[in-house]
């Protein structure tokens, strides 16, 4: 049923931050997938050598972490430590750290999620378990291994007191946080929710797991051209690791402060396939359902939409299904519609992933640049769209869809509106 936009509060994005294989902030993000550069290299962080991937999209420069204290930052797992780098980026660019005079941190809410959480922290104790019995776990056990911690730990660091959740989707996670977080909005819960996602997935255990399932590229002598959605010779993903930040914010809050809007989150939606518990639906009739509804919500027609950051993984099956879900929803506007899948140059971020590209969409309205498709060589004709292949483009786009879709059937669609008073 679509909602009457009068009895909602309009929500806008004053603030983000991100943590990518590309850079440690969105500026340093931004500019490299502008520049065409990726992040794929051989994995560092342990010895890959008897594993049939041995590839990944690390994080490669140090963590600023601020005034944490050092015996505090250790005892942090990974994926805690992203999402408050891009936390503290995001509130810093809102102008909320510290929460100046007149913002109540009641009325400051955390939405920031995981799909894998503290898998570090466990494996590492179940090893000293192992070793050295239940004397030997670690009292941070618990406490760094659920994936409510990043909400949680942000809202103690900075002092916020409002509505505190984690939402646990999978790939889909840290759009449907974004879209969950703008809700709490709209319906007057809170005035400000810090909103997205962080994972820490490079270990040893979940790129097995992820390898058994032949979810993976297994292009292990070309990194640099590993992640290629879209292109006839993609073999699967990249795992990825990183955290993306929003600060989203109501409309007449952020005009009380003065602060510069970034862009609006104008409509979301959320839907399951209800079928399988890793492949997508064939039709893509849940991915098509979920694209269709968010643009309701934003009450925006399907010809006025001016950019697609598509999920597309680089796996076979799962971007030729988006693409024809695309060309569903679209009709004949498919053909002026231009489309890229940021995870060519980034790999697949999983929780992390939705809110990253939510950045880079509000990114692509605001400054006129579409990013690139990297590694597009060779476009699957079962892929057939508006490809933003290899190097920027310029548009003037005002709407902006970013979808995310994760195992076990679920969907998240985001519609972003450019920011013009």
């Amino acid at each position: 049923m679509r909602r009457d936009p009068s009895a909602r509060r309009r929500v806008v994005v004053t603030g983000m931050g991100c943590v990518t294989p590309l850079g440690v902030s969105v500026e340093s993000t931004w500019s490299a997938l502008l520049a065409g550069e990726g992040g794929v290299a051989p994995i560092a962080s342990f010895d890959a050598s008897a594993f049939p991937v041995r590839i990944a999209a690390a994080v490669k420069e140090p963590l600023d972490l601020g005034d944490l204290p050092p015996k505090e930052a250790r005892r942090l797992d990974r994926f805690v430590a992203l999402s408050l780098v891009a936390a503290r980026q995001a509130l810093a660019s809102a102008g909320l750290d510290p929460l100046p005079e007149g913002v109540a941190a009641d009325r400051v809410g955390v939405a920031v999620g995981s799909g894998i959480g503290g898998l570090a922290t466990l494996t590492e104790n179940h090893v000293s378990f192992l070793e050295g019995g239940p004397r030997r776990v670690s009292p941070f056990l618990i406490p760094m291994t659920i994936s409510n911690m990043a909400s949680g730990y942000i809202a103690i660091r900075f002092g916020l007191r409002g509505p505190n959740l984690c939402h646990v989707s999978a790939c889909a996670t840290g759009a449907h946080a974004i879209g969950e977080a703008a809700r709490i909005i709209e319906r007057g819960d809170a005035d400000v929710v810090l909103a997205g996602g962080s994972e820490a997935p490079l270990l040893p255990l979940a790129v097995a797991g992820f390898a058994a399932m032949r979810a993976l590229s297994v292009r292990n002598d070309d990194p640099a051209a590993a992640s290629r959605p879209f292109d006839c010779d993609r073999d699967g993903f990249v795992m990825a690791e990183g955290a993306g930040v929003v600060v989203l914010e109501a409309l007449d809050h952020a005009r009380r402060r003065g602060m510069p809007i970034r862009g609006e989150i104008a409509g979301y939606a959320a839907t399951a396939d209800a079928a399988h518990l890793a492949s997508p639906l064939e039709d893509g009739a849940g991915a098509r359902l979920c694209m269709e509804r968010a643009l309701a919500d934003a009450q925006v027609p399907p010809d006025e939409v001016g950019y697609v950051n598509a999920h597309a993984t680089s796996t076979p099956a799962g971007d030729a299904v988006e693409a024809r879900v695309l060309r569903s929803v679209f009709g004949s506007h498919v053909e002026r519609l231009p489309v890229s899948s940021t995870k060519g140059a980034t790999g697949h971020l999983l929780a992390a992933a939705g809110a990253v590209e939510a950045i880079v969409s509000l990114l692509a309205l605001e400054t006129g640049w579409l990013p690139p498709t990297l590694n597009l060589d060779r476009p699957d004709p079962e892929c057939a769209l508006d490809h933003v292949a290899r190097k920027p483009r310029r548009a003037d786009a005002r709407i902006a869809v970013s979808n995310s879709f994760g195992f076990g059937g679920t969907n998240a669609a985001l519609v972003m509106r450019r920011w013009e008073e």
